[in-house]
């Protein structure tokens, strides 16, 4: 009977369009997902960095995201990451794919699009046009990004920038 009652509520969700109403933390953490790729979008770089709690951590490893310098927190170096971004592409625009939120995460699939104007992983600027993207998880916590843990494409974009 419950399994009879449950599909016949999802099937009046999916026939009428109508979305299940977010719990508080889950429109919270959506917010900051989208907050994230605005902000880039906007190229403001104090509006991203106000994003992230004082002491966030990043537990993406890899040489997309490599461990911050000594004396630099890892707020600071993902700061300074994603401005690195903003001056190899200075037209970079950032979307959001898809949003799943909960209580205190949000898993986000974003796009990143721009043109290779500046120095970007090493590479002088090619004039190309490059499309990439990542899939992040983001633990939220008194507002700010506690936590990350993510992917990004960096062999797509090392691909991109190849001669």
């Amino acid at each position: 009977m419950r399994r009879r009652v449950f599909l016949s509520g999802a099937a009046a969700v999916g026939t009428t369009g109508a979305r299940p109403a977010l719990g508080q933390g889950e429109g919270e953490a959506r917010l900051i997902a989208e907050k994230f790729a605005a902000s880039l979008s906007a190229h403001d770089i104090e509006a991203f960095a106000a994003l992230f709690a004082e002491d966030y951590v990043n537990h993406q490893k890899s040489a997309a995201a490599p461990a911050p310098a000594v004396g630099k927190s890892q707020k600071q170096a993902t700061v300074d990451f994603f401005h690195s971004r903003l001056i190899g592409m200075p037209d970079l625009r950032v979307t959001t794919e898809i949003v799943i939120a909960t209580a205190d995460k949000a898993a986000a699939s974003f796009v990143y699009e721009g043109t290779h104007g500046g120095l970007f992983f090493g590479v002088a600027p090619t004039g190309r046009r490059l499309r990439f993207t990542s899939c992040d998880i983001l633990r939220i916590q008194e507002g700010r990004i506690a936590e990350h843990w993510g992917m990004g494409d960096i062999a797509g974009v090392l691909a991109q920038l190849k001669p």
